[in-house]
């Protein structure tokens, strides 16, 4: 019988993970076994990250348009509404930034609307 020599498809394999494994510490970055084990559960960690990443934004955007919209005796959904029956089709990102970094605009805005 023939002996097969895989020559260095194993070591590239393995080589392969540990550059993935390059800042891990310890055994983690050195170790072939424990790395495939922790790079594994950090590319599930980084998928999961970028769905999660979408709903923290989100959920900073309506803090910050609501936070002002409170001052002038509106709530978020209440002022969401007048935005849709006016038909001002601005997205919430555009909204929060009007309210962090352009007060006088997204005032202008809610007075518009509740007139």
């Amino acid at each position: 019988m023939v002996r097969v020599k895989r020559g260095y498809v194993a070591r590239n394999r393995r080589k392969k993970i540990l550059k993935f494994a390059k800042g891990f510490t310890g055994a983690h970055s050195r170790l072939f076994r424990t790395s495939n084990q922790q790079v594994m559960k950090s590319l599930t960690y980084s998928f999961v990250g970028r769905k999660r990443r979408k709903r923290d934004f989100r959920r900073l955007w309506i803090c910050r348009v609501n936070a002002l919209s409170r001052q002038y005796g509106l709530n978020y959904s209440q002022f969401k509404n007048l935005l849709k029956r006016a038909s001002i089709d601005l997205n919430l990102k555009s909204l929060s930034q009007l309210a962090l970094l352009d007060k006088e605009t997204f005032c202008y805005i809610l007075e518009t609307l509740k007139k």
